[in-house]
């Protein structure tokens, strides 16, 4: 079943750090994972990715942020 969605969601693919539209999603059963069927913000690409394949974007509004790279961490106890 291909379901079309109204208005479309912002994902984010990990794989390819590219941020996408998802303007619909089809369902195979209960046995498969959904389908997003997306368009990639940077190149216009139509791309069908499985479920474990995208992320909701980030929305500082609904407190989802994006996690801090763990290299960037400053130790405040070390002495210089």
């Amino acid at each position: 079943m291909f379901t079309q969605l109204n208005p479309p969601l912002p994902l984010f693919i990990p794989a390819k750090n590219e941020s996408a539209l998802a303007h619909g999603v089809i369902d195979y059963g209960p046995e498969q994972h959904l389908m997003w069927v997306c368009f990639l913000n940077s190149t216009g690409e139509c791309w069908t990715l499985a479920n474990p394949d995208v992320r909701m974007e980030w929305n500082h509004t609904l407190g989802r942020k994006p996690e801090r790279p763990r290299d960037n961490l400053v130790n405040v106890s070390a002495k210089a």
